[in-house]
């Protein structure tokens, strides 16, 4: 069974606190330190409550709803945990996404969730009626974000962090 990765977005300290305890898993992020809670652990007395930033883990495959599809742009700061346990992507609030459809007779995903794409390199393949496969390729390098299966239509979304 493939594993997916964890999502966690901003959220309000009203969201995530109650008497000094997370009231649901998150992170608190302030300046460069990290504080990973499960529900009920309590906050740790070195962080500002004011001045920190609190992501609540929320559903992966709703991330879409965190991202302004007609823009591009980031509606709110996340982060992503690889099944890996290690690797994270993190975004923030006005980070733009390249947002590139898959539509075909029948699609192939080729770079998963993570992979890092070259500007050469195809992240999907589509395949005509007539049997012509057709390399998908990103316009700039990036890393896989997140892959939309939309279920109204038979085709994918990627979302693409783009490197600088």
């Amino acid at each position: 069974m493939e594993k997916m990765p964890r999502l966690h977005v901003e959220a309000s300290a009203e969201e995530c606190l109650k008497d000094g305890k997370v009231i649901q898993d998150c992170v608190i992020i302030q300046e460069n330190v990290e504080v990973w809670l499960k529900k009920d652990e309590e906050v740790p007395d070195f962080v500002e409550v004011e001045k920190a930033k609190f992501l609540v883990k929320e559903v992966y495959d709703r991330f879409y709803l965190y991202v302004d599809r007609l823009e591009g742009k980031m509606l709110a700061d996340a982060v992503i945990i690889l099944p890996d346990g290690r690797t994270r992507i993190y975004l923030k609030k006005g980070d733009e996404l390249l947002i590139l459809p898959v539509e075909g007779y029948t699609k192939t995903i080729i770079a998963n969730v993570g992979n890092r794409v070259r500007r050469g390199d195809a992240f999907a393949a589509v395949t005509t009626k007539k049997g012509e496969v057709h390399y998908l390729k990103p316009p700039k390098a990036g890393t896989v974000v997140f892959i939309d299966e939309i279920t109204s239509s038979p085709h994918y979304m990627y979302y693409i962090l783009p490197e600088e």
